[in-house]
């Protein structure tokens, strides 16, 4: 007798078990429980209840018990066909569950029971992580039999970062005593916000005509011809900042429409690009969805729908929509492609440049990478002929690129001047003051100072759930750890010898104060995440900034990029070396285009643009590339040290990483994984294995991290024995209390 079976990926099995698993079709759910919808089934020796989804339906001849499908959760499909391969190529590609990908590529509220969700006021209060996604989606594993909604919790916003605190109620049925206990350990933050009941931003602008200066015209001719040959290609467009390149976006997108096909624009972080949204609007109107996380789970689910029902054939988004599910896809742009902001930090780990390859291949679509300072890895695909190049030398207005002046800080220091604000730097801010031109500062660094010290026995304050120093912060006298959350008042003395407490290094709001002391009364916008949350939304700040023409804007690299204001003359880094010796090798390519870009905000408009970047290390020669926005001569510099490392662009890297709550059972851990590696490669050549090392931060909230730098060429074949080595690895009974992860080409 033949019975009705659905291959199910199921939510509760982890990635040492995933693979689809069979259950029986009940015949009142047969019809409803089709391939790309989501179920509910009974998972493990308890049966506990999980969602899963359903790959295949198929009939076969019963032989042995299985157990059933217990409900369908949607009425129709949520997946198509094309999805479902993108899942699993994301899987394969990725080191992740299949029910992992496919949770990616889905709105984050369709995966928890909507029991109603009621319109929330102008004003709601939000929950937002206080620690990484990585650690609360390890301690939500951890949770999950004994604090269920804690977890459910800590796993929604594992994804998300933050959300609503009605729609997280609503979607995980918890309640707000659950969300008081999590923010009592640390874990997440709550406050009040200015929300906007429309995702959609409305244009303040009305639509030009492009028109295009002679080296525009010549980029978009070649990526138009490109675009009409509608076959997979992929471009990088490297243009000067301000040269113009949104306009050659625009262009191109009204060519894809008029040929049928649908757009997909992606930018970093949506909430620093208001403009960018303004002139789309102004262009594309209604046809345009927008996805990024300053949207309410039910605005992100709204706008979803409108894309998958084919409503719209433009959208706008950051990381995550490059899974928007858009039909007959032309071309995708990923504006500032460098940014580090498109690759996961969560599993699954993806960049979204390699998942819009993948659309842009099985839709016969042009894929355009466009910026001013490219990643080396795209600049050196174009250089070696995988990618078309095209570039624009010039800025749109026609003026020059922003003169930058060097302000050596030693001799700063040697004049008696300890702040943070060089002398060339004051000259200069007064002078833009008293033409009521604006400035633009940038210190990453948020807070008020980066350490607190015993100036007698050198005691510092380290967190007690990481190792790391805690950041000091003068809104309440507290010090924070940036990386779990936790904070404590700061003492009167020493703990250690009663000693006087020094306090060493300047943040933001340091820096917000003495700018007070050397410009009384001149108005002064601090924009970083302390700011932004208090605000309410960044375009709040950008809009004051602009409309009321406050003097000075500084901020964290939320200042960097995508800011366009013509009456912005004096850019500086407050301090350019900070980034120069992060410890990995990618310290010199951030460095490089953080200081073009914030020199890149400066001298956008008719008058002349200024930069200062004050530095303890004047002669560095990436600092100085970076002043004369020279970025052919860093490429040049950097791909002979990338060679010779044998890291990318020049090979693949993986890295695998063992976490635990015990350090020496960590390593141990990451020892026998080495081992398992070695034998699974046996030798092959052009394979490398380093560690195990202690990550940069060693340890994140109570656990531990090691890891493994596999280096090697990342095709099927190498990834098919890590996954194997992950898996032997996690059925070994000795590490029963790790986790162990992969991570392609990730980016510290």
């Amino acid at each position: 007798m033949g019975r009705t079976v659905a291959r199910i990926a199921v939510a509760a099995a982890i990635y040492a078990i995933d693979k689809p698993y069979s259950y029986a079709v009940p015949e009142n759910l047969i019809g409803k429980c089709v391939p790309g919808t989501r179920v509910t089934v009974p998972f493990g020796r308890g049966n506990r209840r999980s969602e899963g989804l359903v790959l295949a339906v198929e009939n076969e001849t019963e032989r042995q018990e299985l157990k059933c499908v217990e409900g369908v959760l949607d009425p129709e499909p949520v997946f198509s066909a094309e999805q479902m391969k993108l899942a699993i190529w994301v899987r394969d590609r990725f080191f992740c569950t299949l029910y992992e990908a496919a949770r990616a590529m889905l709105p984050a509220g369709m995966w928890f029971n909507q029991n109603g969700r009621r319109v929330g006021d102008k004003t709601q209060k939000f929950a937002v992580l206080a620690v990484s996604g990585e650690d609360a989606a390890d301690i939500a594993a951890h949770r999950r039999m004994r604090a269920p909604k804690q977890s459910q919790v800590l796993e929604l916003l594992a994804g998300i970062g933050e959300a609503a605190v009605s729609d997280i109620l609503a979607f995980t049925g918890t309640n707000a005593s659950t969300l008081n206990a999590l923010e009592k350990q640390g874990l997440i933050e709550q406050h009040l916000r200015e929300v906007y009941r429309r995702p959609l931003v409305t244009a303040n602008t009305e639509a030009r005509e492009i028109t295009l200066n002679p080296e525009q015209e010549q980029a978009f001719e070649g990526l138009f011809d490109l675009l009409k040959r509608r076959e997979p290609h992929a471009a990088l467009l490297y243009g000067v900042t301000g040269s113009g390149k949104t306009s050659v976006y625009i262009r191109l997108v009204k060519e894809t429409l008029k040929m049928g096909r649908t757009a997909l624009v992606m930018v970093p972080e949506i909430a620093l690009t208001p403009q960018l949204m303004d002139i789309f609007s102004s262009h594309f109107g209604d046809d345009i969805a927008v996805l990024h996380s300053s949207l309410t789970m039910g605005e992100r689910y709204d706008e979803w729908k409108r894309i998958s029902s084919g409503q719209v054939k433009v959208v706008i988004g950051t990381r995550s929509a490059v899974f928007a599910p858009l039909e007959n896809i032309g071309l995708i742009v990923i504006d500032e492609e460098q940014e580090h902001t498109y690759k996961s930090e969560n599993s699954p780990r993806y960049h979204a440049r390699d998942v819009a390859k993948y659309r842009c291949a099985r839709s016969d679509a042009l894929l355009l990478l466009g910026s001013a300072t490219p990643s080396l890895e795209s600049m050196y695909a174009a250089k070696t002929g995988r990618y078309s190049l095209f570039t624009i030398n010039s800025r749109y207005n026609s003026q020059p690129l922003p003169k930058v002046i060097i302000a050596d800080m030693r001799e700063e220091l040697k004049a008696g001047n300890g702040g943070a604000v060089s002398a060339r730097l004051r000259e200069e801010l007064a002078e833009n003051i008293a033409r009521g031109e604006q400035s633009i500062l940038f210190l990453n660094r948020r807070g008020a100072s980066n350490l607190v010290m015993c100036g007698e026995c050198g005691y510092t304050f380290e967190c007690k759930n990481c190792s790391v120093s805690m950041t000091y912060h003068s809104v309440g006298r507290r010090l924070r750890c940036h990386y779990c959350g936790w904070s404590r008042p700061v003492p009167d003395e020493c703990p250690e010898c009663g000693g006087k407490l020094k306090y060493v290094g300047v943040g933001t709001q340091k820096l917000e104060e003495e700018l007070g002391q050397l410009f009384p009364g001149v108005g002064v916008i601090r924009m970083d995440t302390d700011t932004v949350s208090r605000a309410g939304s960044h375009q709040a700040l950008l809009s004051r900034f602009k409309n009321e023409r406050v003097p000075i804007l500084l901020g964290t690299q939320m200042v960097t990029k995508g800011l366009d204001f013509p009456n912005v003359t004096l850019a500086a880094v407050i301090s350019a070396d900070q980034s120069l010796y992060a410890g990995d090798f990618r310290a010199h390519e951030r460095t490089f285009s953080l200081i073009t870009q914030v020199v890149g905000r400066s001298g956008r408009g008719d008058k002349a643009g200024r930069a200062v970047l004050q530095t303890l290390t004047p002669d560095n020669p990436v600092l100085n590339m970076a002043a004369r926005q020279d970025y052919m001569g860093f490429y040049e510099h950097e791909i002979k040290t990338r060679t010779l490392i044998n890291a990318p662009p020049a090979a693949d890297l993986v890295t695998l990483t063992v976490t635990g709550l015990d350090e020496g059972e960590v390593l141990r851990g990451c020892i026998r994984l080495s081992d398992e590696l070695h034998r699974g490669f046996g030798g092959s050549g052009g394979v490398g294995i380093l560690g195990p090392a202690p990550a940069g931060v060693t340890k994140v909230n109570n656990r531990y991290r090691y890891k493994l730098t596999v280096t090697l060429r990342n095709d099927r074949a190498a990834r098919g024995v890590i996954r194997e080595t992950m898996r032997a690895f996690a059925a070994q009974r000795e590490n029963r209390n790790l986790t162990v992860y992969a991570d392609s080409d990730p980016l510290d």
